[in-house]
């Protein structure tokens, strides 16, 4: 067995790995810091839906890297680890031992398929949103030959899975649990209007209902229909299981690492686990919400990144009295030309978490004046505190600078800015790129949830 040493071991290449091992090496350029990563090619893990549609139409238009790991001198094994002696600091793959001071469990997650449902993995045709190039040009190359689609799960996967195979004439199901699609991440009046997008695109929704069993009327090992739990029957070619991701903690378990809520490897506000020479970064980490404080089953490359910068900073000692205070559940999506975004709370989930809060929205334009080409309808809502103003949540429906204005308001629930600080923000504008100064939606947002407060 081949001997390897190194000062931090990163155990996974994603995101979270990618950020870790890059930022370890920015403030501790004389450590030597080994990234090992199970794919020689990574895919980026937000586009996958998109390589089954028109966007992008390949996964080898996929494919990526987090950091310029080469060029900053971090190394790269392809491998697993089987085992890992926390004792002697050894790590073991089938080939090396791995010597190493510092280690970073970067393992990610899997997708998460209901018990009830998991034995029909076996039957041709059923697949899973895999983080694994191999996987997903096996179910492409299938379903590129079918044409009725049945899509399980209604989060953002789901419904850019739906859209793009829409868009390449597939027949397409969407089935899910929820009244509305993208549950927790809007409220219902924003959920409706990204629905809509989805029915004029030809796509049917079946909500308030569940896959009760995947079928396979022949007995031929291929599935050809779904039973819902109300009894109905929709026949299909494909049966595409967007039902989420779980951590990915089967070698943490091994080695008895503790695991926290929904799974994830407990770990503290600067990402070290009970051992401080043992960190886990991303989707394979136990979280929180920023907001409410309570165990969180978000999981995004943003707070993965987020997590890895923490942890690649504090490996000698903490520098930056930060860490990482909980997720902001920050989130982006285009349903058509039109761009959702939501960061935060929602008002339902402030209501049903005992808040006290105020809603401030807005409709506008997003160029000025409104006649300028391109020009998009706009709509921000804002949830505060009703005692203090405090910012919690934002949702903002517009187009593509949506992905960005969201941006301000992450920034503006993890400050703790209030109404009253938003109100005088000032804003750089320009006719062909944003909204008028005089009536910035955000702003205007903030005010009327100002005047709700003073009321």
């Amino acid at each position: 067995m081949e001997k390897i040493s190194c000062d931090v071991l990163v155990i996974g290449g994603g995101p979270a790995g990618g950020v870790s091992a890059v930022t370890a090496k920015m403030n501790y350029p004389e450590k030597e810091i080994l990234v090992i990563r199970e794919f020689e090619k990574q895919l980026v893990p937000c586009a996958i839906p998109y390589i089954f549609g028109e966007t992008l139409g390949s996964s080898e238009k996929d494919v990526g890297s987090c950091g310029a790991a080469k060029e900053m001198g971090i190394s790269t094994l392809l491998g697993q680890v089987k085992d890992i002696d926390f004792t002697g600091k050894i790590a073991f793959t089938n080939n090396e031992a791995i010597h190493f001071d510092k280690l970073i469990f970067a393992t990610g997650s899997k997708p998460f398929v209901h018990e009830s449902l998991r034995h029909s993995l076996v039957l041709d045709g059923v697949f899973t949103v895999a983080k694994n190039k191999e996987l997903i040009d096996k179910a492409k190359d299938y379903i590129d030959t079918k044409t009725d689609i049945v899509v399980v799960g209604t989060g953002f996967i789901g419904v850019e899975m739906a859209m793009e195979l829409a868009s390449v004439g597939k027949k397409v199901t969407m089935i899910s649990g929820s009244t509305h699609i993208l549950k927790g991440a809007f409220d219902a009046e924003i959920a409706v209007q990204a629905e809509n997008i989805l029915l004029n695109a030809g796509i049917n929704f079946i909500g308030n209902d569940r896959v009760y069993e995947i079928i396979d009327k022949n007995g031929d090992n291929i599935v050809n229909a779904v039973k819902l739990k109300s009894g109905k029957i929709v026949d299909t070619d494909v049966v595409i299981l967007a039902t989420g991701y779980k951590p990915n903690t089967e070698l943490a378990q091994k080695v008895g690492l503790h695991l926290g809520d929904y799974g994830g490897i407990w770990v503290d506000e600067y990402m070290r686990t009970a051992n401080h020479d043992i960190f886990a970064v991303g989707d394979c980490s136990s979280r929180r919400a920023f907001i409410t404080k309570t165990a969180s089953k978000v999981m995004l490359a943003s707070t993965s990144s987020a997590e890895g910068r923490v942890a690649g900073s504090a490996l000698y000692g903490i520098q930056y009295i930060k860490g990482f205070s909980g997720t902001i559940s920050i989130f982006s999506t285009m349903v058509g030309n039109i761009a959702f975004s939501s960061a935060g709370v929602t008002e339902d989930e402030a209501i049903e978490s005992g808040m006290d809060v105020v809603v401030g929205t807005f409709s506008g334009v997003n160029r000025h004046p409104a006649t300028i080409p391109g020009a998009q309808k706009q709509y921000v809502k804002l949830i505060a505190t009703r005692h203090g103003g405090q910012i919690i949540g934002g949702q903002i429906v517009g187009g593509n600078e949506t992905g960005e204005m969201i941006n301000i308001v992450g920034l503006m629930i993890e400050m703790g800015l209030s109404v009253y600080k938003v109100m005088s923000m000032q804003v750089a504008t320009q006719p062909m790129l944003t909204a008028a100064p005089t009536n910035y939606p955000i702003v205007m947002a903030a005010i009327m949830a100002m005047k709700k407060i003073e009321a």
